[in-house]
């Protein structure tokens, strides 16, 4: 009869290599676990720095020199530090016109934006779901629309000779000759305000839209019985119930607003000729290539990039916040 012969015991040598290399293969799979969503975004992340901070760089590099026409058609480099920046935030230019058009005209915007939004969402929240549907797609096409075409648009509807402002303000007899409403530095930013505020609305009223969808309606139906107003209604329940949604829409619209450039720069005067007009991202331009000062206009440039980026820093805080709560 055989013997079936016990396996014999592990050794402790045997036992200790079995768990180094299980404890090597453990961590070696954790590590790939982390390591994978930054695996997948590296495409991604590859793109957007030979896209887009590449050309960063490049700029600031230019914003360091006196880079101009003599600069390009020989290839040399005159660095002179900080001088651009210097003659930036020393410019009358900047203080007294630039920064009040831009930092006004966007703070006006951003509040009829959102204000406009908000009145069309609570319009659409109380419409059936066909007409709902039927307006919200109505309303989409201004924001699809490029800004170009709105632009040309707008500067048509207000054309001194042709416009259709000017020939219904004739035919109601409110004025005798025509006015060019855009060597005014007010009715210029006015009608960019119609332009913008007109192609940005749509995108806060169907962000609004969705947070007042998810709204309690019994809530809403308790504080009417109890004889509060729509006015009272939306400040004491569905502001505060929307305040993230508010605060994520806001921020965008400033930096949108902030950086509005083809519906100043299309305008008639709006390209420099109107030094009134200017906002900082058409003053960047005009100077580099207007003036053929690409080192003045880059410096302009990354002003300009810095303040985005403070209020962006702004928008991804709000965005962690809305995740905490």
């Amino acid at each position: 009869m055989s013997m079936v012969q016990a396996p014999l015991p592990a050794t402790k040598a045997e036992s200790t290599s079995a768990s180094v290399v299980g404890g090597g293969r453990q961590k070696r799979g954790i590590s790939l676990l982390k390591a994978r969503p930054w695996l997948l975004l590296a495409p991604g992340l590859i793109i957007l720095a030979v896209l887009m901070l590449w050309p960063l760089v490049q700029v600031v590099i230019y914003s360091l020199q006196d880079y101009g026409l003599r600069e390009i058609n020989t290839g040399e480099s005159n660095w002179i530090g900080l001088e651009n920046y210097a003659e930036a935030l020393t410019n009358p230019t900047l203080w007294t016109v630039v920064l009040p058009n831009t930092v006004g005209f966007a703070a006006v915007a951003v509040f009829v934006t959102v204000a406009v939004g908000t009145l069309v969402a609570l319009l659409l929240a109380r419409l059936g779901t066909t007409w709902r549907v039927i307006v919200s797609s109505c309303i989409m096409v201004a924001w699809a629309m490029p800004a170009v075409t709105g632009t040309y648009v707008w500067t048509f509807i207000f054309d001194a000779d042709r416009g259709i402002f000017n020939s219904v303000l004739k035919d109601l007899g409110l004025m005798d000759g025509s006015v060019n409403w855009f060597t005014n530095q007010w009715s210029f930013y006015a009608i960019v305000l119609l332009n913008v505020v007109h192609h940005g609305f749509p995108f806060v009223a169907i962000t609004v839209l969705a947070g007042l969808l998810g709204v309690s309606k019994e809530m809403l139906e308790a504080a009417a019985l109890d004889g509060a107003g729509a006015w009272r209604r939306f400040w004491k329940i569905i502001f505060p119930t929307l305040k993230p949604v508010f605060s994520v829409v806001i921020i965008l619209s400033t930096i949108w607003d902030f950086k509005v450039f083809a519906q100043v720069y299309l305008m008639p005067g709006g390209s420099g000729g109107n030094r009134s007009v200017l906002n900082l991202g058409v003053w960047s331009y005009v100077e580099s290539f207007g003036q053929n000062r690409y080192g003045f206009g880059a410096a302009l440039a990354v002003l300009l990039t810095l303040v985005l980026i403070g209020i962006t820093i702004v928008y991804i805080r709000s965005l962690m916040k809305e995740d905490e709560l």
